[in-house]
């Protein structure tokens, strides 16, 4: 059996069971916590289910993780209820970068929490002080920002509130490195740094294509090899969706300024379907 790190909660909650969710299911199982994943529906737990149970078993079958699946799986469970929660020492946000749909998912998510468990949310870009306030507990909240594919990264951002107990900061990096993962600490602002950077460096990759500088498989090229960057700012975009970055792009855009406005190729191709990876076509053909 698994032994959890003494840093990490035994037992752990995901809302949300979507790539991002799994991963960060995985990354918490695969460590020796119990984790529970809660979902809109049956057919989204279901698949949530198999998302997570496949990258368990790729991870055992690669030796990049030690120990048993089907001692795993026992510590493993999807569910379509809150009360789920209830017993969770600490329970992950991990549902798409909109304001409302954020805001009453932890609303719902509180309602079921032990009055000392923590809550944290995967937002990317929101403000955690602004999420904060709408929380009965917000000294118990924070940001946990994984990235993707969050089973290779090595980075997590920890996010902190406004609201947000001073204590929390020193849990969370003990949590981070029981994860075998490394902690970058940024206080509450628009994009926090990975985003915000991140985010700049593929608009004005997206402005170089737009006008012709150069094609996207070059630019990139620029980055990873001039740079060492592990993929290009375009090849990253697809790969996040474009979706994802232009509503980042939009928020930055709205409380930042005009540096962050989206570039017109980014909202054109968005529009016309194209997401990237995910529906096969983005500034590379994944088809």
């Amino acid at each position: 059996m698994s032994e959890v790190s003494p840093a990490l909660p035994a037992k752990v909650g995901v809302l949300g069971g979507g790539r991002m969710g799994a991963g960060i299911a995985h990354a918490f199982l695969v460590n020796g916590c119990d984790v529970v994943v809660v979902e809109r529906d049956e057919a989204s737990a279901q698949g949530a289910r198999e998302r997570v149970e496949s990258a368990a078993a790729k991870s055992i079958e690669r030796g990049s993780v030690d120990g048993n699946l089907g001692e795993m799986l026992t510590r493993f469970d999807v569910s379509v209820d809150y009360a789920a929660f209830a017993d969770r020492e600490l329970v992950v946000e991990a549902v798409p970068e909109i304001w409302d749909l954020k805001v009453s998912s932890l609303k719902n998510v509180e309602e079921h929490l032990a009055a000392d468990a923590i809550l944290a949310s995967n937002t990317s870009s929101l403000s955690m002080s602004g999420l904060a306030a709408e929380l009965q507990r917000p000294e118990n909240f924070l940001g946990l920002h994984f990235f993707n594919p969050v089973p290779a990264s090595t980075l997590i951002e920890v996010v902190i509130a406004k609201q947000s107990a001073t204590e929390l900061i020193e849990r969370a990096r003990g949590w981070v490195a029981g994860l075998g993962k490394t902690a970058v600490v940024v206080n509450d602002a628009p994009g926090f740094a990975s985003s915000r950077l991140g985010v700049a460096i593929a608009l004005e990759a997206m402005r170089m294509v737009e006008e012709g500088v150069a094609s996207a498989e070059d630019i990139d090229n620029a980055m990873v090899l001039g740079y060492k960057h592990p993929t290009g700012p375009l090849k990253t975009t697809d790969i996040v969706g474009l979706d994802v970055r232009l509503g980042i792009a939009e928020y930055l855009h709205e409380t930042l300024g005009d540096r962050f406005a989206p570039p017109q190729i980014l909202r054109d191709l968005v529009e016309a379907g194209h997401l990237g990876r995910k529906t096969g076509k983005g500034f590379y053909d994944w088809s």
